[in-house]
């Protein structure tokens, strides 16, 4: 079993409104990314993705396009202990 790599981000821009959970939800069960997408009352998404290295690397990559609606000013990204983790990527 490979070892699971975790990040914390947080997106900030037009990512309220306009699928971009959903979008982020879809992308990360492809890759076999677990975590959760919500959103904060700033306006901005939290991301927690854990995952392989090289799908978590393009996930990533994704979190700075987001849905075609979604205009992303900055996402910050932070390391996060692997804990207790969801087995599915949620929203909420």
């Amino acid at each position: 079993m490979k070892s699971l790599d975790c990040k914390r981000c947080r997106v900030s821009g037009r990512v309220q409104g306009v699928y971009y959970r959903g979008s982020a939800q879809a992308l990360a069960r492809e890759l076999g990314i677990v975590g959760h997408a919500r959103n904060l009352a700033d306006g901005s998404v939290e991301v927690l993705a854990c995952g392989e290295a090289t799908a978590l690397s393009r996930f990533l990559d994704w979190l700075w396009v987001g849905p075609v609606s979604a205009v992303v000013a900055s996402v910050e990204v932070f390391d996060h202990a692997a804990e207790t983790l969801p087995a599915d990527f949620l929203t909420g």
